[in-house]
């Protein structure tokens, strides 16, 4: 494994932390322009606008790469099937989504029945 010198790390923090004063700039610059003349919302500091995007990346998804094992159960469900169970589930799809002018009388679940 590769050491990386006090340089390289001081440089490292130096882009991030100029990554985060712009994001946080871009944030605040954009909410005092827009949500106070459509909306009526009071204008907001630097650091709410850094609140607001560390909020936001919390709740929409910024901790993907950080060790989320739910985003990969599919991967390792579709990998363990075999290609004939493969087959039954496209059969499935194709007969729900791909013949929509043909109803199905089961709704198109008799091929899900092994997988719920």
């Amino acid at each position: 494994m590769k050491q990386h010198g006090p340089v390289f790390v001081m440089k490292i923090l130096v882009m991030v932390a100029i990554a985060v004063a712009g994001f946080g700039s871009a944030v605040l610059y954009l909410w005092n322009w827009l949500m106070p003349a459509l909306f009526g919302l009071p204008s907001i500091t630097f650091w709410q606008a850094l609140g607001l995007m560390g909020l936001s990346w919390i709740l929409f998804g910024g901790m993907r790469g950080f060790g989320a094992p739910h985003r990969h159960c599919g991967g390792r469900r579709w990998r363990e099937m075999s290609p004939e169970e493969r087959e039954r589930f496209h059969a499935g799809f194709r007969g729900r989504w791909c013949d929509a002018d043909e109803p199905k009388g089961d709704g198109g679940a008799a091929p899900y029945k092994d997988f719920a």
